[in-house]
């Protein structure tokens, strides 16, 4: 059940549809190899996480503290259009480190592109749909479809357009991605004012068909509830609700005695969002300090390791 943040009711707190994910995986998920080599535990389609973002609420995990600033610098990146991951790497941000070495990128017969250079993936898609990709350092404006730009523009002037879509699944330019888009597609959906004083209410919908709910999840969750802000601020509407529907859910196994210690704690209240600056009317516009995030009360971090 969606609700407010900081309900009394912990039951019914929005990180509990996580947790409880995380449970089922592991009481009922198929044993299954995997592209990494480390091996997963997997359900398929589980039933959606719906998190509310009303009230400036930011779902950001508390049962384990989260790496914020990387959330926010990837999530700048990708409506940059940037395809760089030394860009990344040098804000101290190594995400994506390991995809864009060149040993990654000959395994994935990538050697002709020097290190770091990803490929057309997620911004690249985001803003430069059907353009042919030459490399990371080339300027792709004006090339190819900007449909976050596209997104913005329907949410502001056709807001009952039920192709409110923005795409990072391109089945032409997956063979020459580092790493094809795990979260591929998000739809926006405004809910209509009912009386004159209300604001439109902004709700998205992601699609992710591979899902690492142990490290990818608690950023995923986070970063297209960010997306959601920024989209509503720029827009003049109000972030309402993140719904996020995974297609194969999984646990690599050797995060499973990391996430049993992570299942033991309660969550608390999620913290909320608030913009340094005000008056941001474009989505390009936004700077990583501009997030402040306020009474973000998380337990203690949990490592995990990255498969790669």
């Amino acid at each position: 059940m969606t609700t407010t943040n900081g309900t009394p009711d912990n039951a019914q707190h929005d990180e509990n549809q996580y947790l409880d994910l995380i449970k089922r995986v592991l009481d009922t998920g198929e044993v299954r190899p995997d592209r990494t080599g480390t091996g997963t535990i997997s359900l398929f389609a589980p039933p959606s996480l719906r998190f509310c973002l009303a009230n400036s609420t930011l779902p950001l995990l508390t049962t384990k503290r989260t790496f914020l600033r990387g959330i926010i610098e990837e999530l700048l990146w990708f409506i940059q259009g940037s395809t760089n991951s030394k860009l990344l790497s040098q804000k101290g941000v190594k995400i994506w480190d390991g995809n864009g070495s060149k040993e990654f990128l000959e395994k994935r017969g990538l050697g002709h592109r020097r290190e770091g250079d990803l490929g057309p993936v997620y911004g690249f898609q985001w803003r430069h749909f059907g353009a042919d990709y030459i490399d990371c350092d080339t300027d792709y404006k004006g090339m190819g479809v900007d449909q976050l730009q596209e997104c913005i523009r329907k949410i502001k002037e056709d807001p009952t357009d039920r192709r409110i879509i923005l795409s990072a699944w391109n089945p032409k330019d997956i063979p020459s991605m580092a790493l094809p888009p795990c979260h591929l597609m998000c739809q926006f959906y405004v809910h209509l004012p009912t009386t004159e004083s209300q604001k439109p209410r902004l709700s998205c919908l992601m699609y992710q068909r591979s899902a690492d709910l142990g490290l990818g999840i608690p950023f995923n969750i986070a970063s297209y509830a960010l997306l959601t802000h920024m989209i509503a601020q720029v827009t003049g509407t109000e972030a309402h609700e993140l719904v996020i529907q995974l297609g194969d859910a999984h646990v690599y196994r050797d995060h499973v005695d990391a996430l049993q210690e992570q299942l033991q704690r309660s969550p608390r209240p999620f913290p909320t969002l608030r913009w340094k600056r005000e008056g941001i009317n474009s989505i390009d516009g936004f700077a990583a300090d501009d997030f402040i995030i306020e009474n973000y009360n998380p337990y203690p971090p949990i490592a995990m390791k990255m498969s790669v």
